[in-house]
């Protein structure tokens, strides 16, 4: 069958991009994808027949990337992070399903390491508990939606990773963010920007009281930034480093 490669390449840069994934962008005839992560992975996909387009053109890419497939060429559509985080997964699924073609494209989806996991990785294990992931972007679900289900994360004391808060123009999301939290101010905070760009990367640990303070002008919070809120057991380590027991000792 025509195969289409749904490529998750990781947060970013080719640190967190795994063998599988290079493996399917090296056996690929075309590839499809947003226009930083072509550049970013250039060096991988060098030779290849490159189709490229910018933010929100998503539904364009995938129905190309589709069409191509359908077409009997193997393609790579490229997403950041985690293609089922976010990503593109559900709208490649979505349109091979509503036209059918199930018999006609072999759809390989392949995993990546998100923000979330590279972030925790790099300040000790913040995530040992559950824990749940919440986009503040509106172009998903409404405000309502978005504000119900982070007050219900805190309260249920889960750990809470936050993507996607707030950019110059869109800042309801993350006002009302910072409004829940007043409750839970003592809560450990971690600030990670541009995960696996090394000329970018940034990881700062703070409080939510301090995510509080800073409020809205807070230089630190972009959209390319991930925010993790720790439960009521997080803690810093001796050197500095976030520990959420698992409860393995009791």
């Amino acid at each position: 069958m025509n195969k289409l490669y749904i490529v998750s390449c990781g947060t970013g840069g080719t640190n967190y991009i795994t063998p599988e994934a290079k493996e399917a962008l090296g056996s690929c005839e075309v590839v499809v994808s947003y226009s930083k992560y072509a550049r970013e992975l250039s060096s991988l996909i060098e030779g290849k027949e490159i189709h490229t387009s910018g933010m929100t053109h998503e539904v364009q890419r995938c129905t190309s990337a589709v069409e191509f497939a359908s077409q009997g060429r193997t393609t790579c559509i490229i997403s950041n992070g985690d293609s089922n985080v976010y990503g593109i997964a559900s709208v490649i699924v979505e349109i091979i399903d509503e036209k059918d073609l199930w018999d006609k494209v072999d759809l390989v989806s392949l995993p990546g390491i998100t923000a979330l996991l590279a972030a925790a990785a790099k300040v000790g294990a913040p995530l040992s508990q559950d824990f749940a992931t919440i986009s503040l972007s509106e172009r998903q679900n409404n405000f309502e939606l978005i504000d119900k289900r982070i007050k219900a994360a805190l309260e249920a004391d889960f750990i809470l990773g936050i993507y996607n808060p707030k950019s110059k123009k869109r800042i309801i999301g993350y006002k009302n963010f910072l409004e829940a939290l007043r409750s839970y101010e003592e809560r450990i905070a971690i600030i990670a920007s541009h995960m696996g760009r090394e000329d970018k990367e940034s990881i700062t640990i703070t409080t939510a009281k301090e995510l509080i303070e800073n409020g809205l002008e807070n230089p630190l919070i972009t959209m390319s930034t991930l925010i993790i809120i720790g439960n009521t057991q997080t803690r810093l380590t001796k050197n500095g480093k976030i520990l959420t027991p698992r409860g393995c000792a009791n």
